[in-house]
């Protein structure tokens, strides 16, 4: 292996000549396992200190507290109470999920309470195990608790910048990112917020609208028995896409994660081709997910889990018709015809009779179809920058962390 000036090979990869590999057992100043009170004692979970287990970490954060102990609980129990501002760390069962304790919390058995000494920040232990933790998950042991145990906790190698600076300004930046990406999540749940009462609004029948029966005013195919794909058939490249159910995000084909089949299974059938605007819906396995093809960017087919759905002589505008089916009209109407039963199937001789609501003017319906197309390319923009930008973060992580990019 080459190795740049200035920098080192370690058993953490290379890093910088002046940057140190430290065990952990040297960064902390103190580390606490937790532990869970007896259930027997009821007035052992009446009191006040919330308590939490590996479930309770996620997205690297606390969630809902669920649990609260007494002080006697905690003196009569393995359980320690962490304190605020010191690290959480999962090291059974969700190895790799942690946080940074928020207020004073008592932690299960799950959890290993970890308290850096002076030569690290809180901040950078985190962000450093963060990115680590597909490496603090192969130190699983056991069968059915896997877990970290003390020693190879302890024995577990870091690479720490020299100063105290250095640290906070790499932690600094990757948190700069994340408020960011979070800005950006809480756009986007904002817009589908608005657009889903835009929905509610914009669909609710009028006195101009009727009501068609699906099977009388559209066709509906899906490849036949006799055509069913084996899983051999499925390729990683090619010319001819071949449409699954699990393809459908968000109301389109994510044309990405497609699996391919050959020309001569693609024109098996004409029926199933699939033609810009047409609408699909999952009829096996989590049935009654929709797409819409806005895009069309090879010659692509489907499987047999999958209905495409064209309307007859213009009976209804097709993105209309998609707005329906994925609002609330459409997941009621597949409430009622599965009520009561374990259907993992929608059939095409149940699918005819669904009926919806539509105006009568074409032209209304496309102007409804125009609103909602309108917000959900809004939303497609602010996601993409989204999906951007932690990328962005995700190249930052590995840049500072290893010291190929200085913060100084």
């Amino acid at each position: 292996m080459e190795i740049n000036q200035g920098y080192i090979n370690t058993e953490v990869g290379m890093i910088p000549s002046d940057w140190k590999v430290k065990k952990v057992a040297d960064v902390g100043s103190r580390f606490l396992n937790g532990g869970t009170p007896t259930t027997k004692n009821e007035d052992y979970w009446k009191g006040n200190i919330p308590w939490i287990t590996g479930a309770d970490i996620i997205n690297q954060g606390i969630g809902i507290i669920r649990r609260f102990i007494s002080m006697e609980a905690v003196r009569n129990s393995a359980t320690n109470i962490i304190e605020k501002g010191n690290l959480l760390l999962v090291t059974r069962t969700g190895v790799g999920k942690l946080a940074i304790a928020p207020f004073d919390i008592a932690i299960s058995q799950d959890i290993t309470g970890i308290y850096p000494n002076k030569e690290i920040t809180i901040e950078y232990l985190f962000r450093y195990f963060d990115y680590n933790a597909e490496r603090l998950k192969a130190f699983n042991q056991g069968t059915s608790i896997a877990g970290i145990t003390r020693e190879t906790l302890m024995a577990t190698a870091i690479a720490v910048p020299p100063t105290v600076k250095e640290q906070t300004n790499i932690t600094k930046a990757l948190s700069d990112a994340e408020s960011l990406i979070s800005t950006l999540e809480n756009l986007i749940a904002k817009k589908r917020n608005v657009k889903q009462g835009a929905m509610q609004q914009l669909l609710q029948p009028k006195e101009d609208w009727e009501e068609k029966r699906l099977g009388e005013v559209a066709t509906l195919k899906a490849r036949i028995g006799w055509q069913g794909l084996s899983t051999e058939e499925y390729l990683k490249t090619g010319e001819y896409f071949l449409i699954t159910g699990t393809d459908f995000k968000n109301g389109y084909i994510d044309w990405d994660h497609c699996h391919y089949v050959d020309y001569n299974r693609y024109k098996q059938d004409k029926y199933i081709q699939i033609k810009k605007n047409d609408i699909l819906v999952t009829k096996d396995g989590t049935i009654g997910k929709i797409a819409f093809i806005k895009r069309l960017v090879k010659p692509a087919t489907l499987n047999s889990g999958v209905f495409v759905i064209r309307p007859l002589d213009e009976s209804f505008y097709q993105e209309f018709f998609y707005y329906i089916l994925m609002s609330e009209h459409f997941s009621k109407y597949l409430s009622q015809l599965t009520a009561g039963s374990t259907i993992s199937h929608l059939y095409q001789k149940d699918f005819v009779h669904y009926l919806f609501p539509v105006p009568k003017a074409y032209n209304e319906q496309i102007r409804i179809a125009s609103i909602l197309s309108d917000m959900d390319l809004e939303i497609a923009s602010i996601d993409a920058k989204l999906e951007k930008y932690k990328q962005i973060k995700q190249g930052m992580m590995q840049n500072l962390l290893t010291g190929k990019i200085r913060l100084v």
